[in-house]
This record gives structure tokens, C-alpha cells and sequence, in this order.
């Protein structure tokens, strides 16, 4: 089971400023810039920047004013015009994003081939194009990007634009792990509970979900909890399945969340003609 929101969110770079405007950049547009947009997986970010995978909504006017200033500045490096791709999509301007992350990609970085491709495959911005978007992945992947590589075992193990080839999804999905990537311990870990492309071996696919689970990814958490519940790969542990689909609800996995009030409240009220009236919950929470 390949869940394909593996293909990466979109990630971000556009819009040139220009006359007396381009004039005004300074050092603090970039450190503004980096601060309020850069994505905590790009290889390009700084030291001591932690990035948002999501720009939260009241920084987005001014990580695109930072990020528009600083791609104007002389010599702007390839990060900056990546995140003022990323500035540009969450401002919903995803045809200057297009132009933000093209100009990115010619300076060489991998996020932005992530990102373009990624526009590509949904047709945002720019017409769809899934050859395109494949080519974008395999760019970035042959160089080293983990992102690049997770989304390419997306393209191969759900059939996107090509025949579904399990071999080369799990290939991609090994490499992808091997450089640290929590969804592609996550993905190959489906793989390999589903038997896709391989014998079910509910053991691996449990090491492969701890992996992913110390990394905080939300779907691995949600798998462990899965396994102490069924007692699958170990002894059941209604206490250790709590404890991991708590984790998981609260980093926003709804099927951890639904699994949480099933365990919590497991009696359901219902009136004479059989209409739902309550629950009774073991924690009293519900």
C-alpha cells in the first residue's frame, strides 16, 4: 500500500524585483528571507535555520517581501531564489512560483527541482506534465536529494505516468532511506508489510516503521500502534498502542486519531430505535 502523498509538497521560488527597489536589498532581506521561508530539508539551508514545512499564513507577506528583495540582490544564492519560489506558493501564486523555481533549478538546486517537478505532476501553475516532473525527480535525486528519490518510488510503486514497477520503487525508496528520509522508511515499510514487490515480512516492515517513528513521522506511529493492537511482530500492548496512536493524532494522522477514540471509548449508547446516543470511554476523554 503506497500512499501517495509521498510525492512531495511543493516546496518553492520566483518574481524579480526591479529599478530603486533592488537597490534596498541588504543582508537582513536574506537572513529574513532564510528565517521566515527556508524548508527544513533543503541541503542549501543554513546552519542554525530550523525551516517550516508549512509557512504559517502570518509570515507569508513578509517571507515573499524578504525573499523578492533578496533574489534581486548581486550574486543571490540558489536557496534564496528557492524560497521565494516557496514564498510565491503559499501566497497561491503558483505561476510566479513556476518562474521562481525555474530560475532555481538553473542554479542548481535540488529543492527546486523537487518543487517544479512538483507542479508539474498536479498542473499547477503550468500545464501538467508528468514526464516533465519525472525528469525534475530524477534530476535531483542522481544528485543526492533524498525528496527527489522518496517521489520517484512514488512515481514507480502507484503507476503515475508509468507502468507500476514495485522493483524500482523499492529501489528508490532504499536509496531515499539510506540518506535519512522518514517517508521512504515509511513507504518501503508498506511495501514490505503488503508483500509489494517482495514476501510480506510484517517483521521488517516493523523495523523499518520504528525508523521512521523516531524521525516523528506521523503514519509510522500510527503503523506501531496498529502492530500493539493486533499483537503483529510482537505481543499485544493496548498501553503501547495508545501511546503511539496519541503521538500520531497529535502530529495530525487522522486513521491514529480514529483508532485513538475507538480504543478509548469502546462502548457505543444507542436509544430504543437503535439511534446513536453516546459513547462510554474508559479515560473520559473522547
Amino acid at each position: 500500500m503506497i500512499r501517495t502523498a509521498a510525492i512531495a509538497a511543493a516546496i518553492g521560488l520566483s518574481g524579480l524585483l526591479t529599478g530603486t527597489a533592488a537597490l534596498r536589498a541588504g543582508p537582513a532581506d536574506a537572513e529574513n528571507c532564510d528565517r521566515l521561508a527556508a524548508y527544513p530539508d533543503d541541503p542549501n539551508k543554513p546552519v542554525g535555520i530550523a525551516g517550516h514545512y508549512e509557512i504559517p499564513a502570518h509570515d507569508i507577506a513578509n517571507a515573499l517581501k524578504a525573499c523578492k528583495r533578496a533574489a534581486n540582490a548581486p550574486g543571490a544564492p540558489r536557496r534564496i531564489l528557492f524560497q521565494l519560489g516557496r514564498a510565491y506558493e503559499f501566497a497561491r501564486q503558483p505561476a510566479q512560483a513556476v518562474k521562481a523555481y525555474r530560475r532555481a533549478v538553473a542554479a542548481g538546486s535540488t529543492s527546486a527541482m523537487v518543487g517544479l517537478g512538483t507542479m508539474y505532476a498536479s498542473g499547477t501553475g503550468v500545464a501538467a506534465d508528468l514526464a516533465e516532473a519525472r525528469r525534475l525527480f530524477e534530476q535531483s535525486a542522481a544528485a543526492g536529494n533524498a525528496i527527489g528519490m522518496t517521489n520517484l518510488g512514488s512515481i514507480y510503486g502507484a503507476g503515475v505516468g508509468v507502468q507500476v514497477d514495485f522493483a524500482k520503487a523499492r529501489s528508490w525508496y532504499e536509496k531515499a532511506a539510506a540518506a535519512n528520509s522518514a517517508e521512504a522508511m515509511f513507504q518501503l515499510g508498506l511495501m514490505t508489510q503488503d508483500g509489494d514487490g517482495g514476501a510480506k515480512d510484517p517483521a521488517a516492515a516493523k523495523v523499518l516503521f520504528e525508523k521512521a517513528a523516531a524521525r516523528d513521522h506521523a503514519g509510522a506511529l500510527e503503523r506501531l500502534g496498529a502492530y500493539a493492537e493486533a499483537g503483529l511482530a510482537g505481543p499485544k500492548d493496548q498501553a503501547a498502542a495508545l501511546a503511539f496512536y496519541k503521538k500520531a493524532a497529535a502530529l495530525g494522522d487522522q486513521d491514529a486519531a480514529a483508532a485513538l477514540r475507538r480504543l478509548r471509548c469502546p462502548f457505543t449508547l444507542k436509544d430504543k430505535s437503535g439511534k446513536v446516543v453516546g459513547d462510554i470511554c474508559f479515560d473520559g476523554k473522547d
